[in-house]
């Protein structure tokens, strides 16, 4: 075994916190490294997840032994960084064990939605009680997330839908969690970070706004709705992504006729969670009363025409540059939950401007009980 010592190490560290280290201590990290190696075969990211998990709990309880905790921590990470390089190669840079250690630091005490846990029973639990399911670098993106409802719903949500790393950095720019919350009330919000959304009625599937930077309109001053509809198609993948759960498509300038008029909706998709056909109708402008008027006809057509009697009501949402929120509450009636208004962006919100609508609604809420 290779010896470290305060030569190496340019003296930052004193002898006596060099005899500090258990001389087991190398081999006990090592041996979980070979542990979780070994069961890599079937379930590579996983089972390193949780040895980092441990050997960040390791590092912990090992730097608490030293006198001069931050020197000794500074020689335990250089030291088991130049063991561990030589014995297993890269991957195992200072900088990595210390996202390992914050990892637990992080995790320690963290506990997840029972749901979510449930559905996974054969992994296994680390000491604080809670199960692991995605990749380490899904985890080292959630970590840097300090709001723990805000972490554990992209974290339930990464799960339920399989998000690559990508789309967890997507929805998460996009500030889903905000806009969702945004959307909901009070009660609602704190599910979010205990199950993740759940679609059980019309007003879980709609956003407000929907965010379709991957579109790239933002580079053209002007565009018509046909650019807009030609650059939805194009990224579909991205639009159902944005869309969220539970969603298929069915068509575009879906055509219908009655009365001898014709009639053509912009796209229609349907949600297999509700069980029924949602419209969208692209307007590049403000929206006008007419327009809804236009969307309640759409969706009354698909009511009494379409969908099967088993199936649930239409859902029709006008998805439009600018509203007046006035002007969408006058036109629909009181009890409305088919015919919804949502206003679409080009750019990535800022979610410092969102957090804050959410701290003020979340404010006004509690005013009100």
């Amino acid at each position: 075994m290779k010896i470290y010592n305060k030569n190496r190490l340019g003296g930052v560290v004193m002898d006596k916190e060099i005899a500090l280290i258990d001389s087991n201590f190398f081999e006990n990290v090592s041996e979980v490294l070979a542990k979780a190696r070994k069961n890599a075969k079937t379930a590579v990211n996983l089972s390193m997840v949780y040895a980092y998990y441990e050997i960040g709990k390791m590092i912990v309880e090992e730097e608490q032994h030293g006198d001069n905790r931050a020197a000794y921590g500074k020689y335990l990470l250089k030291s088991l960084s130049e063991y561990l390089i030589e014995k297993y190669g890269k991957g195992f840079s200072v900088t990595n064990l210390k996202q390992m250690r914050q990892f637990y630091l992080v995790y320690m005490t963290d506990k997840i939605g029972q749901t979510l846990s449930d559905q996974f029973e054969n992994l296994p639990t680390v000491d604080s009680g809670r199960k692991f399911f995605l990749s380490w670098s899904h985890y080292l993106k959630l970590m840097r997330i300090d709001n723990v409802d805000e972490r554990h719903f992209y974290e339930i949500e990464s799960v339920k839908n399989d998000w690559s790393l990508a789309e967890l950095k997507r929805q998460y720019d996009s500030s889903l969690f905000e806009r969702i919350a945004l959307s909901t009330n009070k009660e609602k919000v704190y599910r979010l970070a205990l199950e993740g959304q759940n679609i059980e009625n019309p007003q879980d599937v709609v956003k407000d706004p929907y965010v379709l930077e991957f579109l790239g309109l933002k580079e053209f001053p002007e565009y018509s709705e046909s650019d807009l509809e030609n650059r939805i198609i194009d990224n579909l993948q991205q639009f159902l992504l944005e869309l969220g759960k539970g969603f298929a498509f069915i068509g575009r300038q879906v055509r219908f006729t009655f009365d001898e008029e014709h009639f053509m909706v912009d796209l229609v998709f349907y949600n297999r969670l509700l069980r029924c056909f949602v419209l969208f109708d692209l307007k590049i402008g403000e929206l006008k009363h007419q327009d809804i008027g236009q969307m309640q006809m759409y969706v009354h057509y698909y009511d009494r025409k379409v969908k099967l009697p088993d199936e649930n009501s239409t859902i029709g949402i006008v998805l439009c540059k600018d509203k007046n929120n006035a002007v969408v509450e006058m036109t629909l009636p009181e009890n409305n939950s088919q015919i919804f208004a949502s206003k679409y962006e080009t750019v990535l919100p800022s979610k410092e401007v969102l957090k804050k609508l959410l701290e003020e609604q979340m404010s006004e809420e509690k005013e009100t009980i």
